[in-house]
Order: C-alpha cells, then structure tokens, then sequence
C-alpha cells in the first residue's frame, strides 16, 4: 500500500496495483481499474516514486537490483 493525502488533508491508503491512470488536472486524479478515483496532494512524479518504492520493498528478495 502507499499513502496519499486526499485534497481536505486526509491521509489514507492505496493498493497501487489498482492504478489505471494519474492525472494533473491541476490537482493529481488518480483513477482506478475499478472506476472509482481520488484527488490527492501528491504530485504525479511523488506518487511514481512512491509506487517504484513499494514495488522495491515487496521484490528486494525475490530479484537482484543493479542500483
């Protein structure tokens, strides 16, 4: 899971294996496979890094990493 923040400052959690799209619209929209979708804070490339991140944290096992 990684943590956003809703548009009224309201932290919550995310599956990002759900993200279907990420918008700036001037504020970020990230829209699920489910339809469904959140106005977050978080900038496109914040929310990238932080995706890239939990990714890393789940394989840092499974897969060498040449950093």
């Amino acid at each position: 899971m990684i943590y956003l923040t809703n548009l009224d400052g309201t932290p919550f959690a995310l599956n990002p294996n759900l993200i279907e799209t990420i918008e700036s619209i001037p504020e970020t929209k990230i829209k699920l496979t489910t339809g469904k979708y959140f106005l977050v804070t978080e900038t496109s490339q914040e929310i990238i890094d932080k995706i890239i991140y939990y990714n890393r944290q789940i394989f840092k096992n499974t897969i060498k990493l040449n950093e």
